[in-house]
């Protein structure tokens, strides 16, 4: 951390913070000098009984009521809220998934405060789950505008992204203490024997796998299972736990925490975590795994949902629900010291990566992202006069029309690190790519241009580089690729810029436009143009992106396919206090649309571009001012002969049918090709050029 950092301020809220150990996350971000309140139920279910909030010496920890006991379905006093949300914070951490109730509250309340502070969001949720209205509505909201989500498991993020997030998910573990290995102690807790096997954690059915650990124990006599915790199910467990074929083997121990729990983990030789999938449920992290990692205990586990990327290699995984396969690995770590001590070092090795301090500083990293535009007082973050060091990584997106790809990659490949995405798959393209030096990448299918970009930038040449979008279409030469550089890094609020364009005839292209509102959809209806573009968007067909701009507000968000993605992106930048600029001396060519041959596939593309766009920035309300806006002005223009009559009577059936149901009806546009298919019959994602004018002086909304 570097010392010219101002004190970042960050209010936090959990319910779950009410576990003293579970807010080791706080304490360690206080001791990198970040100043925490958090914000946690004053009383809370854990475990399966209630936990009090017990605040600690130089804890800054207010305990809030709550009404409601569902996790998603709960109430805050929103008094201590309102207070808080009064003063000035850096970053606002509320803990609880999108959908929740909690979240529309403490929004709503940032909202009446008139609040502009940046906050970030929870999500566990590994499963796709449409829920009801109201709580749909809420959570869409809540990621469109979110700065970032921190989620323990990566199947959260896609979750998530489907749902509409742009901003970036990231993977942050649930931290626990690293308390070293310790021996096994056969008095503790009423340790019965060697082949002692530990379960801890919810007395759940079925989805906990607590039958399946009974089953195995069954069918191995030699097996003595501990249960540590509480829950519906203890009743069920404890008849079973007396039938004959387990008597005297099963003992039950309550719920645990604090020293009582590192007692638990000493009596034990093997932590079982025998997790089944069910309906609406899968294993998000798996926190007792790594708990037990920390402590030196070997971890047995159901391969299901997040456990193999939190176990993986440091504990044994076997089949969900198979209870011989499960006996057989417990076995086999109790009985063979040196396989056990091998387990016991990799689990130390992978607990280290859960550590408080570990965590905190993924969360910094995740809060500075959010902070208005780059840190100026940090050169490392600021990138102001490191052009000579840091690179230029260009990505070009193609669909077919090699020979326009040969010659947008003859002056930049060799000098520059180039990728070419090729959504079509076509052996040309491959050709021309390998023959310029080029690295070439076929994803499989046409992803569109958004997520073509994304698939380059998944896998970088040139980490830490900035990245320039070259369409196929467009030819740049590399001195003013570094003369776009050197203007980027110049001003350090600069997330994008872009150069002057020139047709093949040499007439000039306009490049910069206003961002899309329904305000200017209805100037336009007028004839009044779309107003001044100064606080607009730079076209994407030659863009050079700045490596912290990228880092801070995501990819490109993928549910666009042709057209709006760098609008979209560059509006998120904005929002987050970075601002894009065009660079008048250096000059690109750009054929405009070339490699495009359908000009109504093209105009379907770009309107759903425009629709959601809308939808995203605007809401639905605002979204249907503009459509009405565009209907509107494209009916008497639909009377006029010629180009601009057929153009603005596609306009009028886009815009009455909805242009994004227009674009559904063009078929599966991502689907994958088949092993030699020939390139779908789709247009090119790639050109970044706008269609045809509404009027002879702008384009449409």
């Amino acid at each position: 951390m570097t010392g010219t950092m101002v004190t970042m301020r960050v209010l936090r809220i959990s319910h779950s913070a009410v576990v003293t150990a579970w807010r080791g996350r706080e304490a360690a971000l206080r001791a990198r000098g970040i100043e925490v309140r958090t914000l946690s139920a004053r009383r809370w279910e854990e475990g399966g009984r209630d936990v009090d909030l017990d605040p600690q010496p130089g804890e800054d920890v207010v305990g809030v009521r709550t009404v409601g006991r569902h996790p998603n379905v709960f109430l805050y006093d929103p008094r201590p809220i309102w207070r808080a949300l009064g003063e000035r914070w850096d970053v606002l951490d509320v803990h609880e998934e999108p959908a929740a109730l909690a979240t529309a509250e403490v929004l709503l309340l940032r909202a009446l405060r008139r609040s502009r502070v940046p906050y970030v969001l929870y999500s566990a949720q590994n499963i796709a789950k449409r829920y009801p209205p109201p709580f749909r509505w809420w959570e869409r909201r809540a990621l469109r505008h979110a700065g970032a989500v921190s989620v323990c498991n990566t199947e959260a993020g896609d979750v998530l992204r489907a749902k509409g997030l742009t901003a970036p998910a990231h993977v942050i573990g649930l931290g626990v203490e690293q308390s070293g290995p310790a021996p096994l102690d056969a008095g503790v807790a009423g340790a019965a024997a060697p082949a002692r096997t530990g379960y801890v954690g919810r007395l759940l059915a079925p989805h906990k796998g607590l039958d399946v650990l009974l089953d195995a124990a069954e069918a191995d006599p030699g097996l003595h299972v501990a249960i540590a915790g509480a829950g519906p199910h203890e009743d069920a467990l404890r008849r079973r736990a007396s039938s004959p074929a387990l008597a005297g083997r099963v003992t039950f121990h309550g719920h645990l925490a604090g020293a009582g729990l590192s007692a638990f983990y000493r009596s034990i030789g093997v932590l079982a975590v025998p997790s089944v999938a069910a309906p609406g449920w899968l294993e998000q992290f798996g926190r007792v795994a790594v708990e037990a990692m920390a402590a030196g205990v070997p971890v047995v586990a159901s391969d299901s949902g997040a456990l193999r990327d939190v176990v993986g290699g440091a504990g044994v995984l076997v089949p969900p629900g198979d209870a011989t396969a499960l006996a057989r690995a417990l076995r086999g770590v109790l009985d063979d010291p040196e396989h056990a001590a091998r387990l016991r070092e990799a689990g130390l090795r992978r607990a280290r990566a859960y550590t408080w301090d570990a965590i905190a500083e993924q969360y910094e990293a995740m809060y500075r992202g959010l902070l208005p535009g780059p840190d100026l007082t940090d050169p490392a973050t600021s990138g102001a006069g490191r052009s000579a060091d840091r690179g230029v990584e260009v990505v070009v997106v193609a669909y077919g029309a090699a020979d326009l790809l040969q010659r947008a990659l003859a002056p930049v490949a060799g000098a520059l690190p180039v990728t070419v995405v090729d959504n079509s798959g076509d052996a040309d393209v491959r050709a021309v790519t390998e023959a310029a030096g080029a690295r070439y990448l076929d994803p499989g299918a046409n992803l569109g241009f958004g997520a073509a970009v994304n698939h380059a930038l998944a896998d970088r040449l040139l980490p830490g580089a900035d990245v320039l979008l070259l369409n196929p279409d467009a030819r740049v030469e590399p001195d003013d690729v570094a003369v776009l550089q050197r203007r980027l890094l110049a001003e350090p609020d600069l997330a994008a810029v872009g150069p002057a364009q020139v047709g093949e005839d040499g007439a000039p292209a306009r490049v910069r436009w206003p961002f899309p509102t329904p305000r200017a959809a209805w100037r336009q209806a007028a004839g009044l143009g779309l107003g001044p573009d100064d606080q607009g968007f730079v076209i994407g067909s030659v863009l050079l992106l700045r490596a912290e701009a990228l880092a801070r507000v995501g990819g490109f968000d993928e549910s666009y396919f042709l057209y709006a993605e760098e609008t979209d992106w560059q509006r998120r930048a904005r929002d987050a206090g970075w601002r894009s600029a065009v660079v008048a001396d250096v000059v690109a060519q750009h054929a405009g649309g070339g490699t495009s041959s359908d000009p109504a596939r093209r105009e379907t593309h770009f309107h759903a571009g425009q629709e959601r766009y809308l939808r995203r920035h605007h809401g639905a309300t605002g979204w249907a001012s503009a459509r009405a806006a565009v209907a509107l002005g494209a009916v008497p223009r639909a009377l006029l002969p010629g180009d601009r009559g057929r153009a603005a009577r596609l306009r009028l059936r886009l815009y009455l049918g909805g242009p994004v149901r227009a674009e559904a009806a063009l078929g599966d546009l991502r689907a994958p090709r088949g092993d030699g298919a020939a390139p779908p019959a789709a247009p090119p994602p790639g050109p970044r050029t706008l269609p045809e004018p509404v009027d002879e002086r702008e384009p449409a909304a």
